[in-house]
């Protein structure tokens, strides 16, 4: 029974969170300073044409009906259609968002890959050069904007040492060349077994990629080095030193599972954070991802695409935190 009431309240939990989400995208969509009845026929069109399009798209009705149609629309998976591509929103998203999922994977493991053994690392040598060396990076990582790192990187890589591919995804003669399948291009080059293309892929990834794996680097190593603290004051640690067991095995055998199960609230919401974070980093690489296209489509008042990838990560985002949540409590058996 506890365990019903709990995934019963979870849920509950979910579906409120879900539904305040969906209102407020809704009301993004009706506050913005833009008019899109004038974005969809153009400013010069006749007043005829523009009251006839506002009726057709419902906005001359009270806003709880228009929110009672989007809701409708939502559960029915129907989004809207985008004035740019006049594509279904959810066509776009599913063409888009594979993309940004591509950047942000391989970001996040580079990220944990490192900075967890950093964090370690650092914690256990609390004080030494080597502490303050991976604070100090930690701090840069965090202080930098991230289209500062993404310019020089471009600069230097790029334009100057000319070693690095130029923004985009692919080089133009692989664009449309390798068969859609999962979305992932590097994987999507390798089952259709285009070696070529992959490289390529693999290449004009690798500067956003490292550039967002350094900066959740710095959150990560920053997140394990405190919960490494705490954990090597802790009674058991100094009681498992006395036993004279050695310190690697100390440390990664007592201390580091300790913290293992926090580290995946951590790593969690960093994934989240660079799905909807990596805006900047798919501008200035010109990286067809749903970063670009939010900000193509806000910058041409096109809203059914801002508020359809923005439900969109908000909603990957309540998803990946509760599903920390739970993995948390099936891992940590003191959380009841």
């Amino acid at each position: 029974m506890p365990l019903l009431k709990r995934i019963v309240s979870t849920l509950g939990s979910l579906v409120l969170t879900l539904f305040g989400l969906s209102v407020l995208t809704f009301f993004i969509g009706r506050v913005m300073p833009t008019d899109p009845v004038l974005a969809a026929v153009g400013d010069n069109a006749p007043q005829s044409v523009v009251e006839r399009v506002r009726t057709e798209m419902g906005l001359d009705q009270p806003l709880y009906v228009q929110f009672g149609h989007y809701l409708n629309q939502l559960l029915h998976g129907d989004l809207g259609r985008s004035i740019l591509t006049s594509n279904p929103v959810s066509t776009d998203i599913a063409h888009f968002f594979p993309a940004t999922m591509e950047l942000a994977t391989a970001a996040i493991i580079i990220a944990a890959l490192i900075g967890i053994p950093l964090g370690v690392w650092a914690a256990v040598r609390q004080g030494s050069w080597l502490d303050q060396t991976i604070r100090v990076i930690c701090l840069a990582g965090h202080s930098l904007p991230v289209f500062v790192l993404a310019l020089l990187s471009l600069l230097v890589f790029y334009a100057v040492l000319g070693i690095a591919p130029g923004p985009g995804r692919q080089d133009i003669i692989w664009q449309d060349m390798v068969p859609q399948v999962t979305g992932f291009l590097t994987i999507d080059s390798l089952l259709a077994g285009e070696m070529d293309a992959f490289w390529d892929a693999l290449a004009h990834m690798a500067q956003p990629v490292l550039i967002l794996a350094y900066f959740s680097m710095a959150y990560i190593t920053r997140m394990t080095r405190t919960f490494m603290l705490n954990a090597l004051s802790g009674e058991f640690v100094i009681t498992a030193r006395a036993k004279g067991l050695s310190s690697r095995r100390v440390i990664w055998r007592h201390a580091f599972p300790t913290v293992a199960v926090q580290l995946v609230t951590v790593l969690a919401l960093t994934y989240a954070g660079l799905l909807e974070g990596a805006v900047v980093t798919e501008n200035v690489f010109a990286w067809p991802g749903l970063g670009q296209y939010l900000t193509t489509s806000l910058m041409n008042a096109d809203m059914n695409p801002v508020v359809g990838a923005t439900l969109l990560v908000g909603t990957v985002y309540v998803l990946l935190n509760q599903l920390a949540d739970l993995l948390y409590r099936l891992w940590d058996p003191r959380v009841k």
